[in-house]
């Protein structure tokens, strides 16, 4: 498998090999052929103004072995940097120059008769030759007819032949195809060193991301990735990462707490039932007393009842993130069957109830068993706690979109430090929640948990011995 460095590497380093390739072909072609089309053009005019001049020398009277014609001839050819032949109408060679020697010794040689008729029979030719072994190489050769008017009619006095050595083009072309592949050799030196270190830099997060994971799956933790400042897409996934990290860990941590206070929860009720009962088999416990403790087991049985039947129901709740059904209900009308179903514990404390319910319904959006629930468990703990002859209060009231409801309870004041502890799991503290002898503390734990998969908020505050719990709904 190739690693994200790899691919990352060999994609970089092959765009920039294949772009100037590209780009060194491309350039390469185009100036090559300018250079072909711009020689080829010279040589054409400067044939035709050689021949132009031929002409006229010859029609003034001047011929092949004047010594002024041959050394204006060698004038042109030594300016246009060519060589410069001379030819009878059938082809002979009558003179040749390259400007820098008189005579070339070419007096006397044939021209290939095909040349010689494809110029007559076409007015010019253009080609890459050695006109007959003429020229030691190829060469790009050019002719043009050398005419006069004769009585109304041209008549051939000769031809006239220009040729260019072009293999200076082809050694310019060379070195520049040489200095543009040692630059390029640099630059893709360059471009892998920097790849490379980008690649490096990339990969290490996810590295060190990829290290991690296998620690958590192990059970550890603790490993976080080093985002090193960075502020790109890698660094974002990186604190992610790292968030993601710290919500395992808390999680963990929750898990542990909890197998911890459910162990705690389970052992002491249950040492005390195993303790009566193996009291009353063995005969400590007096048949006079039995019944007392078979009370107390009695007691210690429905407590654990209560505690399996909550974690059951807290268990589906956090099996469900979003509610799969709502309806339309009047929450005023849930919260006065709540307080019907607990008026013997109101009335067995001496409680007095102040109710605060607008007339009309209070129409709100959700599924109205899970806020019974809520209902129940806050009107159930606000009876626990308050003391006797105290005040217990509820209220439903409108603000924007949102219905509000509070729950209040005239006893101990809860502590500010408790306060953000107090919808943990099996949370209890010692001074507000000590006479929870039968409680389970997962009451409040699971109305924050329904009101959670409502999307709605539940706050708390206690102030001089009243305690108000309040949670939103959302209005239909």
């Amino acid at each position: 498998m190739k690693s994200i460095y790899s691919r990352q590497f060999i994609m970089m380093a092959g765009m920039v090999l294949i772009s100037f390739v590209l780009l060194g072909a491309s350039f390469a072609t185009l100036s090559y052929q300018y250079s072909t089309t711009e020689k080829k053009d010279t040589l054409e005019r400067n044939a035709s103004y050689i021949a132009l001049f031929t002409t006229r020398s010859l029609a003034s009277g001047a011929n092949a072995d004047d010594s002024n014609f041959r050394a204006n001839l060698e004038v042109l050819a030594r300016l246009s940097d060519s060589k410069v032949i001379v030819t009878t109408p059938d082809g002979v060679v009558a003179f040749a120059t390259d400007g820098r020697s008189a005579t070339l010794g070419y007096e006397g040689w044939q021209i290939p008769e095909t040349m010689v008729d494809f110029l007559l029979n076409t007015g010019s030719y253009a080609g890459t030759s050695t006109l007959g072994s003429l020229l030691p190489k190829n060469s790009y050769v050019v002719g043009m007819p050398i005419t006069t008017t004769v009585a109304g009619m041209e008549v051939y006095q000769g031809l006239v032949f220009v040729s260019a050595d072009l293999s200076y083009i082809t050694s310019m072309w060379r070195g520049m195809a040489t200095i543009f592949l040692v630059t390029a050799g640099v630059v893709i030196l360059i471009a892998c060193i920097i790849s490379s270190l980008t690649s490096l830099q990339q990969a290490r997060p996810l590295k060190e991301m990829a290290a991690a994971a296998r620690a958590f799956g192990h059970g550890d933790f603790s490993v976080r990735v080093d985002t090193g400042k960075r502020e790109d897409e890698i660094g974002e996934l990186a604190e992610a990462f790292n968030t993601m990290a710290d919500s395992l860990a808390k999680s963990e941590e929750r898990r542990s707490e909890f197998i911890a206070n459910v162990s705690h929860e389970l052992k002491t009720p249950m040492t005390t039932i195993a303790g009566f009962a193996d009291g009353i088999l063995d005969g400590t416990i007096p048949p006079a007393q039995q019944r007392e403790y078979l009370t107390i087991i009695s007691s210690e049985t429905r407590r654990l009842s209560r505690l399996v039947r909550s974690m059951l129901d807290l268990s589906r709740m956090q099996s469900t993130e979003e509610l799969t059904a709502q309806e339309r209900f009047d929450i005023s009308e849930i919260m006065v069957q709540v307080l019907l179903s607990l008026e013997g514990k109101v009335n067995g404390k001496g409680l007095e109830v102040e109710t605060d319910l607008p007339d009309e319904p209070v129409m709100v959006w959700g599924d109205p068993d899970s806020i019974t629930q809520v209902g129940y468990n806050l009107l159930d703990n606000a009876i626990k706690f308050s003391r006797e002859g105290g005040t217990l209060g509820i209220s439903v009231t409108t603000r924007g979109d949102k219905a509000l409801i509070t729950v209040s309870d005239q006893g101990e004041t809860i502590p500010p430090e408790e306060l953000a502890l107090i919808f943990d799991r099996f949370h209890k503290t010692d001074r507000s929640r000590s006479m929870d002898r039968d409680g389970v503390g997962l009451g409040l734990y699971i109305v924050k948990t329904i009101l959670n998969t409502h999307k709605e908020n539940i706050t708390v505050e206690s102030q001089d011995g009243v305690t108000r719990f309040t949670f939103t709904l959302t209005l239909a």
